[in-house]
């Protein structure tokens, strides 16, 4: 089961953290950018590859001290075919080390084109009897807001000899998410009823480390509800973000693990992949990311301990 393998990676680093690569412009060092645009010209083709060397650079850094790492496919898919085929080699090469890769696209659709996306993305297509993998992950992250129409062509890709798995947005971390995300539902609110499908879909789907291989996504921007959440879905597996430059902290994360520190990985982006900005003078941001995690996992050891 692909949960095990995120959860035995965890286990083996000491670490439940998952590095968001979720590249801007603004986080990429200038001189990088500018060697790039001097190369080729000012361009989403040079931020493409701009982005490509500085994800490169992290993931080498890092390949050591977490075990998974989120491809954000909008901040790749901004720049166009440039950007999606940097993402797909990054992609490859995040495999090639050792990290369990998630893709987050937050999308769902109606069944034909969610059997479509679950076929190219797990599945991969077929050319001639040569099979290729477009986008190479361990699993990926859905709104699971349209339904099950959305979620089921998924499914069968969850079993098998190289199983994938989900997570489902539950509770994001957005301000605004209790907009709609919070709203009653019968004597729900509607994320429970969305965690209550979630389980539903992780049906026979378990893992022997006990957790569902369709997990949650629930952000730290609400406390209350993650520790909530973990009180009544002791199956679901916890994919957490919020931390770090939105506000959330490792008191709070800690509401997402079980009493053994399992359970949950803590997704960290911006504070990590542009810690170079606190000391751009430094010129080195790989060790700058280091330096983040390093931080970001002594401060979460203080409220969870990875048995």
């Amino acid at each position: 089961m692909s949960i095990d393998l995120l959860q035995s990676k965890i286990r083996k680093l000491k670490c439940p953290i998952v590095v968001g690569l979720d590249p801007s412009r603004e986080l990429i060092p200038p001189e990088l950018l500018a060697s790039w645009e001097e190369k080729l010209g000012p361009g989403p083709e040079a931020l493409a590859e701009s982005f490509s060397e500085f994800c490169k650079g992290l993931l080498e850094a890092l390949k050591k001290l977490v075990p998974a790492v989120k491809f954000q496919a909008a901040c790749f898919e901004a720049l166009g075919w440039q950007g999606v085929k940097v993402m797909q080699e990054l992609m490859a090469y995040a495999k090639k080390l050792g990290y369990y890769v998630l893709l987050e696209t937050m999308r769902s659709d109606v069944g034909h084109i969610a059997a479509l996306s679950a076929q190219s993305i797990f599945g991969g297509l077929d050319f001639g009897g040569e099979r290729v993998f477009p986008y190479p992950c361990d699993g990926l992250v859905l709104s699971g807001y349209l339904g099950s129409d959305g979620i089921k062509p998924y499914l069968p890709w969850l079993r098998g000899d190289k199983p994938k798995n989900l997570f489902v947005v539950v509770k994001s971390s957005n301000k605004s998410s209790m907009e709609v995300q919070d709203l009653l539902s019968g004597d729900r609110v509607i994320y429970t009823a969305m965690a209550d499908l979630t389980l539903r879909w992780s049906t026979e789907l378990f893992g022997k480390c006990g957790y569902g291989q369709v997990g949650a996504v629930v952000g730290l921007s609400s406390p209350a509800a993650v520790q909530a959440l973990r009180k009544r879905y002791d199956s679901l597996f916890f994919l957490v973000p919020g931390y770090g430059a939105q506000g959330g902290v490792a008191k709070h994360a800690a509401y997402a693990f079980d009493r053994l520190g399992h359970g949950a990985a803590v997704c960290a982006s911006r504070s990590i992949i542009g810690a170079w900005r606190e000391n751009p003078d430094a010129g080195d941001w790989p060790e700058a990311a280091v330096a983040a995690v390093e931080k970001m996992k002594k401060q979460l050891e203080g409220y969870v301990t990875v048995l």
